[in-house]
């Protein structure tokens, strides 16, 4: 006897067309995102608790900012009141004789935080690699 075959046959593609809905979702999302990526600070967040300054390399670039958002530079005088022009081309000329430089900002806790942000944008704007906040360590907890 010969098999019968009935007048069903048996689909041999894939419906892709649930994978294509899902993939132009995937592609809209990342195009929303992707530019609010791209925009902002870069800042080196520490791991672990934050570590001291290595004393052994150059001296740090240090930018105070104060609690009115004043920027100063700090030096072997003293802090010094400067503008954000001056920052920059201080900044600038700095980086260019001495490229491995770290640069640090000393924000007051009580300052805008957009001040202390416009300061860190000032300071890669001079072409600083990288930007690093310093802050008081915590007071010991006396027994």
């Amino acid at each position: 006897m010969a098999p019968r075959r009935t007048g069903k046959r048996l689909m041999g593609e894939i419906n892709v067309v649930p994978y294509i809905d899902v993939m132009l979702v995937l592609l809209v999302i990342f195009m929303i995102t992707a530019p609010l990526l791209a925009q902002g600070v870069k800042v080196d967040l520490p791991q672990a608790a934050a570590k001291p300054v290595d004393q052994d390399s150059k001296e740090p670039l240090v930018v105070m900012v104060d609690r009115e958002g004043r920027l100063y530079l700090e030096g072997d005088k003293g802090p010094r009141l400067v503008g954000p022009d001056e920052l920059v081309n201080y900044a600038r000329i700095v980086l260019d004789k001495q490229p491995g430089i770290q640069v640090l900002v000393r924000g007051d806790k009580n300052a805008a935080y957009g001040k202390v942000v416009s300061a860190m944008t000032l300071l890669q704007q001079a072409g600083a690699p990288s930007v690093g906040l310093l802050t008081q360590p915590p007071e010991r907890a006396r027994r």
